[in-house]
This record gives structure tokens, C-alpha cells and sequence, in this order.
């Protein structure tokens, strides 16, 4: 949705929530005392009402949106700045456009966002031709670590591994326009805590087709992967050709790398995960167009936030 297209859709308060009602509607309400799925709607309160225990269900009960405070306009301007471009947008941005006082809660409202996008693409496993590699992606640390001495190499204390997996399709006898012998499909970014094969099996399973081919190098982190796959094709990789054989992998990488360093002067690792989604989420769906506001906009009615930020 175009800028233009947006302000015209959502001229104020009342229009996002009759189009947050309607998306809700669609999805279907289900009641959290009874799990009955059948309610009134009360106007004047705009709440549900349980058909079969009364129980009352406010139109931001059990969305991202729960227990938020800001104007639905605010989350509606967040989806489709989210979703409108290929870059992100800091929360401070956001905070200077809407004039709002607080950064909090507009940085809050970002990462429910994105956590909302992390659990909508956790629905979906790749299939068919698999790349699989870590990345290393600088990020804060703590006070703590900051007393201990620092780490060089893979194991400093500054770099957050991650595991990336992306589809990536042979094309026999062809190659796409940037010359690549491998279509790239989905993608998925996973932040862990280290490199052992105990940690990063369980995820490839959760994330991989039981019939997918994975292709990786030959680290001891994937000896086990061969039982959790159709096929596991590893090998040992000389640096100058990772981009070769595992193009798609690198590039995601990369970007996301670039992504993260030009709209972020350094985050902490524990919110890594919400950016990884949140560039994720739009590369799945780079081909949505205008669409992509609207399936955001269902991720966030479907599920309840589950991002928590203490303090300290």
C-alpha cells in the first residue's frame, strides 16, 4: 500500500478500527474463559460478548495490540511503514513522525511487530534444496562481559551467532539475472547460543521439511542432520567459493547485516531475533506488493504478543 492509497484507506482512529474488526471478524474470535466461538457485538462498548458465558473480549484482547495503550492509528502507521519499503525504520523515527512524547512504548509497539511476523513465519518449514550456514552479527554486551576478558574470532563476546537457511533451487542449464546458478525461495534466521550439534539439530527439525536436501560445509555442528532429512550433502568449502556453493545463504547474510547497520547503531543480542524477523518476514513476501500491509495486519490479530521487556 502506497503512501497515498494509505492516508486515504485510514483518515483517522475510527476507520483502523472498523478495518482491525473486520480482519478480526474473518480470523474468528474465540472467548479465553470458555473457548466458545460465537459472540455479540456490543457497539457502545466496542467489545465482544461470549454467546455462551458473557464473558467480555475487548477488539485488542488476545492480538498484538493486547494491553496497548497507543491509538490503533499508531499500530497501522508502524504495519505499513514495516511493510511499505525495503528498509526499516528505528523507533525514534516513528516516535519524531507520529509527535508522540514517549519512546517507550513506540519502541515496544515495533518489536510486538516484529515478534508478531518471527511467530507468523514459524508456521511454515522449507522444503526441497536447503543452504545452511551461521552468521556472526555484532551486537552490544554487557556490563558482565564487559568485566570478563574479550573473545577474538567466532567466540567474542561481540558477535551473536545465527543460523540461516534458505531454499535455493537448482536452475539446470540456466542462471538467474544476477548470474546465480540457484533460484532462492524462503528463508529462515534463528539466533542461537552456540554452535553444537545438540543446539542446532533440533532446530534444522523444527524448521525443515523431513524431505528436504540440505547442503553445508563440513562443521561438526551438522553430524547429525543426516538423521532428521532426506539428505544432508556436506563438504569441506575454501573460503573464496562459500559464495559459490552456498550463494543464497551468504547474500541473506549480508543483507541482513547491511539492513541492521544502516537503520541501527548497535542492538543488544537479545532483541537480534525481533530484526532477523522483521527482514525475514518481508524477504518471504517480497512479492506481495500492496498486499503485504493486509498480511501483517492478519499476523496481528491472530496470535497475542508474546514480547516482554523488563527493565534492567
Amino acid at each position: 500500500m502506497n503512501l497515498l492509497n494509505f492516508v486515504t484507506t485510514f483518515p483517522d482512529e475510527e476507520s483502523c478500527k472498523l478495518r482491525y474488526k473486520e480482519f478480526r471478524d474473518k480470523q474468528g474470535v474465540v472467548c479465553p474463559k470458555c473457548g466458545g466461538k460465537d459472540h455479540y457485538w456490543k457497539r457502545d462498548k466496542w467489545q465482544y460478548e461470549c454467546k455462551k458465558c458473557r464473558t467480555r473480549i475487548t477488539l485488542r484482547s488476545g492480538t498484538v495490540m493486547h494491553h496497548s495503550k497507543l491509538p490503533f492509528r499508531y499500530w497501522f502507521v508502524a504495519m505499513h511503514l514495516l511493510t511499505s519499503t525495503k528498509k526499516s525504520f528505528s523507533a525514534l523515527e516513528i516516535q519524531r513522525q507520529l509527535k508522540h512524547k514517549r519512546y517507550q512504548p513506540i519502541w515496544e509497539m515495533l518489536h510486538k511487530l516484529r515478534n508478531a511476523m518471527g511467530n507468523r513465519d514459524g508456521q511454515y518449514s522449507l522444503a526441497g534444496q536447503i543452504e545452511l550456514d551461521e552468521g556472526f552479527f555484532s551486537t552490544h554486551i554487557s556490563e558482565k562481559e564487559k568485566e570478563e576478558p574479550l573473545k577474538r574470532g567466532r567466540g567474542s563476546q561481540k558477535k551473536t551467532k545465527v543460523l540461516v537457511m534458505t531454499e535455493s533451487k537448482i536452475i539446470e542449464g540456466k542462471k538467474t539475472k544476477k548470474g546465480k546458478p540457484r533460484k532462492v525461495g524462503f528463508i529462515k534466521m534463528q539466533v542461537i547460543d552456540d554452535l553444537k550439534a545438540e543446539t542446532i539439530t533440533p532446530i534444522v527439525k523444527q524448521s525443515v521439511s523431513k524431505e528436504a536436501i540440505v547442503n553445508t560445509d563440513d562443521s561438526t555442528s551438522y553430524v547429525d542432520l543426516k538423521t532428521i532429512v532426506k539428505e544432508h550433502i556436506h563438504q569441506v568449502i575454501d573460503k573464496k567459493d562459500t559464495v559459490k556453493i552456498l550463494p543464497w545463504v551468504h547474500l541473506t547474510i549480508s543483507n541482513s547485516k547491511r539492513l541492521i547497520l544502516d537503520m541501527y547503531h548497535g542492538i543488544k543480542r537479545e532483541f537480534l531475533q525481533n530484526y532477523l524477523n522483521e527482514f525475514c518476514y518481508n524477504f518471504n513476501r517480497r512479492y506481495f506488493g500492496e498486499a503485504l500491509f493486509d498480511r501483517l495486519l492478519i499476523a496481528s490479530v491472530l496470535r497475542k504478543n508474546d514480547f516482554r521487556y523488563i527493565k534492567g
